[in-house]
């Protein structure tokens, strides 16, 4: 069994320098005069992460470069903006969700406190916005429209919080902001800093909300199925939590009103949600959530098929590809 794919977008050349210069943006970007809050902010910037979308950024720049040299400053501080909103939305979900670890560190509300984790999650998508403002008016209406999808994702599933008949349709619409608005909006502000003509701004803005539907999808199932090592956070904490994703929604209506569904609509103890996700893993669930995970990557590679296969698009189609290939055989 696997966790989280690895980025196959690091084989592009000269990545690895482009995201070592996020890092460092990251880092400058949280360093303030108050000692406190430059630690708070920079908590989970220091735990590392792949940088998914900032690495989308910056190789939608580079779509249409037949020989890929060092990333512009344009596409790095995009990519900086993205993971500042990526972060931030980071420390109010563990708020919401109390959880204690994210990335294999305690979290930012488990170590200073809710208050403390909220501010300093509003702080990041205060120097997201800034970041976002000088690199044009379009870029930076995109991004406060994109924390405005993220906020309306995130109500939209506290709204089925224990709901046992959540939809399929309401999930989608929830991933659609929390998840795909923010890998579109990377990909968009990639090729907007590039400079690139509109149809192909618009072909990476589609590649980024299918990937980004995929990558949610593959997350739910890897919630059902992986180990807190795996994850490098709680497994099974969207059933605790009450949030109740497409793997879950298919198994509830595949058993009709079985055990799982008896077992659900409530919180679950860590025994009961052990049995939970042995439920879900039974009847097929999973494997058709994949499925599903499948469908949305031929999206994504249908919106990159017109465009000549640079580097930076090749590099783009084999993450897609890597995502659901790499988890492909967790529901067996």
């Amino acid at each position: 069994m696997t966790s989280r794919p690895a980025n196959p977008l690091m084989d592009l050349p000269n990545m690895v320098d482009a995201l070592a210069r996020v890092d460092e943006e990251l880092h400058r970007t949280v360093e303030t005069d108050d000692p406190l809050l430059t630690e708070i902010a920079g908590h989970l910037i220091k735990a590392g992460g792949k940088r998914q979308r900032p690495g989308f950024c910056i190789a939608a720049a580079a779509a249409l470069t037949p020989d890929q040299g060092r990333a512009s400053q344009a596409s790095v501080l995009g990519g900086v903006s993205v993971e500042l909103v990526h972060l931030g939305s980071l420390y109010h979900d563990d708020v919401m969700d109390e959880a204690e670890t994210r990335r294999t560190v305690e979290s930012v509300n488990a170590r200073w406190g809710n208050l403390k984790a909220i501010l300093g999650g509003d702080f990041l998508l205060a120097k997201a916005s800034e970041i976002a403002a000088g690199l044009g008016t379009e870029v930076a209406g995109l991004l406060a429209a994109t924390i405005a999808r993220l906020c309306e994702g995130q109500v939209r599933e506290l709204v089925n919080v224990f709901d046992v008949e959540r939809t399929e349709s309401a999930y989608l619409a929830a991933i659609g902001g929390k998840t795909a608005a923010l890998f579109s909006s990377a990909c968009r502000i990639g090729a907007l800093v590039g400079e690139l003509p509109r149809p192909v701004v618009d072909a990476l803005t589609t590649f980024g909300h299918s990937y980004g539907m995929a990558f949610q999808i593959v997350d739910d199932v890897l919630d059902v199925v992986a180990t807190d090592e795996q994850l490098g956070k709680p497994a099974g904490n969207d059933l605790v939590q009450g949030v109740y994703t497409l793997p879950v929604i298919w198994a509830l209506q595949a058993e009709g009103h079985g055990d799982l569904r008896r077992r659900l609509g409530q919180p679950l103890g860590p025994d009961e949600m052990v049995e939970a996700r042995e439920l879900i893993r039974r009847n097929g669930a999973v494997p058709a959530a994949l499925d599903m995970a499948h469908a949305y990557v031929d999206e994504a590679l249908g919106a990159l098929a017109p465009m000549e296969a640079t580097p930076a698009v090749e590099a783009l189609r084999g993450a897609a590809v890597h995502l659901v290939s790499s988890v492909a055989r967790l529901g067996d």
